[in-house]
C-alpha cells in the first residue's frame, strides 16, 4: 500500500511549500489539487464540462498562480459535480508506489479520508496576506481582503469544506521558518513511518 500525505490548510499558509518538500525528502508523488480546480476556473465555459476533459497541458498553464486563477477555483470549487469529477483523479494518484504528497482543502476529509499522515497548515490571516502579496506583487490589503473572502467561501461551501480532518496535526507556521515547518512536517511523518 502506498504512503499517503494528505496535507490542508488556507492558501498562503505554507502547505505547498512544505508539500513539495516532503514529496523531495521522500521520494514520493507530489499533486498540487489546487491546481486542478485553477485550471477548470481557468478554461472557462461549462465548469463540469471543463474539469471532465481536464489534460496535462492544461495543468501547465502559466496563469495557473494568478489571483485571479485562485478566485476563479474558488468558485468552481463549490460546484459538487466539478468536485466528483475531479476526485477519481486525485484517489488514483494518491496510489501511487511508494507514496503520494497531496495538498489541497479536502485531501484529509474526503480524498483520502485514510492517509497515514494528515497536516492542517494553517497561519494567521494577516501573515498569509503578506506572503501571498510578496508572491504575487500586490498590496496587501487587497490580497488580506481577497483571501478572507475565499476562506470564507471554501469554508462554508455545503461539498467538502475547508477544515482540519479530525485527526490532523495542526501546524501553524505564522512565526515558523520555511526550514522550521519542513523540519516539523518531516518529524510527523518519521513518528508515523517509524
Amino acid at each position: 500500500m502506498p504512503f499517503i500525505i494528505a496535507i490542508d490548510g488556507p492558501a498562503a499558509s505554507g502547505k505547498g511549500t512544505i508539500a513539495r518538500a516532503l514529496a523531495a525528502h521522500f521520494g514520493f508523488h507530489h499533486l498540487d489539487t489546487g491546481l486542478l480546480y485553477r485550471a477548470t476556473g481557468a478554461k472557462g465555459g461549462d465548469p463540469v464540462l471543463a474539469a471532465q476533459t481536464l489534460t496535462a497541458g492544461d495543468l501547465a498553464r502559466p496563469d495557473l498562480r494568478s489571483a485571479g486563477a485562485g478566485q476563479a477555483a474558488s468558485r468552481v470549487a463549490t460546484i459538487p459535480e466539478v468536485r466528483a469529477a475531479l476526485v477519481e483523479f486525485q484517489r488514483r494518484f494518491a496510489l501511487q508506489e511508494p507514496g503520494a504528497v497531496l495538498d489541497g482543502r479536502d485531501i484529509g476529509t474526503v480524498i483520502c479520508p485514510d492517509a497515514a499522515v494528515k497536516l492542517y497548515v494553517t497561519a494567521s490571516d494577516q501573515i498569509r496576506a503578506v506572503r501571498r502579496a510578496a508572491e504575487l506583487g500586490a498590496h496587501v490589503g487587497d490580497m488580506l481582503g481577497e483571501l478572507q473572502e475565499r476562506d470564507r467561501r471554501d469554508s462554508e461551501r455545503a461539498t467538502a469544506p475547508l477544515k482540519p480532518a479530525a485527526d490532523a496535526v495542526v501546524l501553524d507556521t505564522t512565526e515558523l521558518t520555511i526550514p522550521d515547518a519542513i523540519a516539523r512536517a518531516i518529524a510527523q511523518v518519521d513518528r508515523a513511518r517509524a
